[in-house]
């Protein structure tokens, strides 16, 4: 990225910031992406209303987890600003991973054709309810990022994991996964539960998203102290439709 991109990418991340609440864990991935996310892997489009006042953007990231897919998340006051949005910062026909709150799943469907879609739910981590779960199996490993990831190995082979998907000055999201030889020996409570401590000493606020329902993630969340935080979020594999491409090029 040339010196005069990031120059506009810091502005325009300057005008999107009271767009945001750095407390609310309903903007924590928004902000990240739209914020904190490498800026030579991220894509920023500000809308500004009648007054040149900024009320809306999208945010088109670059991701290790989807090389193929970008990840698309977005602010606006309307369905019609959010079509808007869209239409001119998405290319036709790529395919995208959206990540929207419910308000905006509509204007997601009206604009795109999405393949497949779930609910999101927000966990937020109570920390006087947080009582670690000691396994001396876990390991912390290093990973080239920076993050450690906490696992348990068996015969050579990780069989519970656990690691942050991103970290914002504020808040972190926690991913798990295990082999499904592992699962019912609590390994996936138990990874969870270091990588949790590890956020609390590095004075970040860990968040846990789940399918609403995926069942064993909702008990290794509950069981550590985490609790719902009421908040949904639109998830969905989706490109822009052809009627919405055609309004674009017009």
């Amino acid at each position: 990225m040339d010196l005069q991109n990031l120059q506009a990418m810091k502005e325009n991340r300057r005008a999107i910031r009271p767009l945001l609440s750095p407390s609310d864990p309903g903007d924590a991935l928004t902000s990240y992406y739209a914020l904190w996310h490498d800026p030579r892997r991220t894509q920023l489009t500000v809308h500004y209303d009648e007054g040149q006042r900024p009320d809306g953007f999208i945010a088109i990231c670059q991701t290790g987890a989807d090389l193929f897919r970008p990840l698309v998340t977005l602010r606006a006051p309307d369905e019609a600003t959010a079509a808007s949005l869209l239409r001119t910062a998405l290319e036709p026909n790529r395919p995208y991973q959206v990540i929207v709150p419910v308000s905006l799943a509509a204007a997601v469907r009206a604009a795109m054709e999405v393949s497949r879609a779930t609910l999101t739910q927000i966990y937020r981590l109570d920390p006087s309810q947080f009582q670690p779960v000691i396994n001396v199996l876990v390991q912390r490993v290093a990973t080239p990022d920076g993050p450690p990831r906490f696992q348990i190995e068996s015969q050579g082979q990780v069989m519970a994991m656990a690691g942050t998907n991103w970290r914002s000055p504020v808040f972190a999201e926690v991913f798990v996964y295990v082999h499904p030889r592992a699962r019912g020996r609590g390994w996936g409570k138990s990874v969870v539960s270091a990588c949790t401590a590890h956020l609390l000493e590095e004075r970040l606020q860990p968040l846990y998203m789940l399918e609403e329902s995926n069942e064993a993630s909702t008990r290794i969340a509950e069981g550590l102290g985490y609790r719902d935080t009421g908040l949904r979020q639109f998830v969905g594999e989706a490109r822009l439709s052809d009627l919405a491409a055609d309004l674009q090029q017009d």
